[in-house]
């Protein structure tokens, strides 16, 4: 082969490299700002959303549904909407900033809220808990004990959230650690995209392709 031809087929070889490099870059970058801005993926662990969301349920959540936000400075730039009552919202956990929750935003900025024997009451007026489960039915305990059947009443500050578990008997939520910050909101969650029983250790397949509400 002719030294010409070498260095040809060496250059196109180089070329090539550089072409790959460049594709899995921008996609590196692509992926990246999705994930920031658009959608991001999420497991959920824990028993805390029953029967909205069982444990094995994967969802994907909107990011951009409520301000595209500065990444670690948590500041909104684009704004959008806010979250409105009955989103299932998923946000920077308040007592331990490593993880994220996902709750019902059950109270928004200037709302009271008040828990009677379970039943929950928005500016004085029962709230329809259309999502609400109680699997401990019999047992209410008084607020001098714990405040997850006898709460407030509270006013939920501006730029706020009162956030409630659906299986609101055990729920870690806004009952006993307090408000969520609007700035903390990763986004809305909107559909079950895929759905795994550890237990049976079998696919849900009815739940696959479930819009949230």
């Amino acid at each position: 082969m002719a030294k010409d031809d070498k260095s040809k087929t060496k250059e196109k070889s180089k070329s090539n490299v550089k072409e790959y490099i460049e594709s899995i870059i921008i996609a590196i970058l692509i992926a990246l700002f999705i994930r920031t801005f658009i959608i991001c993926a999420y497991k959920i662990p824990s028993r805390s959303m029953v029967q909205t969301l069982l444990v094995g349920d994967h969802i994907l959540v909107s990011k951009f549904l409520y301000g595209v936000k500065i990444p670690l400075l948590r500041k909104t730039i684009i704004p959008v909407t806010d979250p409105k009552r009955g989103d299932i919202v998923v946000f920077i956990y308040p007592n331990d900033r490593s993880k994220d929750f996902i709750k019902r935003v059950i109270g928004v900025g200037g709302d009271t809220i008040e828990i009677k024997n379970k039943k929950i009451f928005i500016n004085d007026k029962e709230y329809s808990d259309s999502y609400g489960i109680y699997s401990d039915k019999k047992v209410i305990y008084p607020a001098s004990i714990q405040p997850r059947d006898n709460y407030g009443p509270v006013t939920v500050p501006n730029n706020s959230l009162f956030v409630m578990g659906d299986n609101r008997d055990e729920s870690l939520d806004s009952r006993f650690w307090g408000f969520v910050d609007l700035k903390d909101v990763e986004g809305k969650a909107f559909i079950i995209y895929w759905s795994w029983n550890h237990e049976d250790h079998n696919l849900r397949w009815q739940r696959l392709g479930h819009l949230l509400h």
